[in-house]
């Protein structure tokens, strides 16, 4: 018997649960068409890895795992957009940008937002707490049960990440 390639495993595995993934999917959202392209998306994950389909012994398992990561994806999406729209309604009219400058506010925030949630937690509440609330170190270290040199680290890893992180 010859063995299948990979193209034809995702093929089968594509005719196999597309359907079951898009109805869960749509479960989670409410909505068709966002579970119809989260589908897609968790699809083309696959075929972007172009391994690992030969070992599968829970397709449902290991869809449902991949499409959960955009759904939150997804959702945090939807929050930093809905916070920005807050925001832009909250200022006077002769100050609220172009739909286009709005756009790019928010591809920065998404930006922001997945940089930040590449450090670990505690690097992270440490940046937020400095960056966003404007503590001193020695504050974030009080604040945090930790010491001064604890913040100063966790801060320089922030910066780096900031600074190395691969721009999409």
């Amino acid at each position: 018997m010859a063995e299948t390639t990979f193209q034809e495993r995702f093929d089968a595995l594509y005719s196999e649960h597309h359907g079951w993934l898009q109805g869960w999917l749509c479960k989670k959202l409410g909505s068709s068409n966002n579970a119809a392209d989260l589908s897609h998306d968790t699809f083309v994950r696959l075929l972007a890895k172009r391994w690992g389909l030969e070992n599968l012994h829970e397709p449902r398992a290991y869809l449902s795992t991949i499409a959960h990561s955009l759904v939150v994806n997804y959702w945090r999406r939807q929050a930093l957009e809905r916070a920005y729209l807050e925001a832009l309604a909250a200022q006077p009219e002769p100050l609220a940008p172009s739909p286009e400058e709005r756009e790019l506010a928010i591809e920065a925030l998404q930006e922001v937002d997945r940089i930040l949630n590449g450090l670990p937690p505690r690097v992270r509440e440490i940046f937020l707490l400095s960056q966003l609330d404007g503590l001193t170190y020695p504050q974030i270290a009080e604040r945090l049960g930790v010491t001064v040199n604890v913040v100063q680290k966790a801060m320089l890893r922030a910066v780096k990440q900031c600074l190395t992180v691969e721009i999409a």
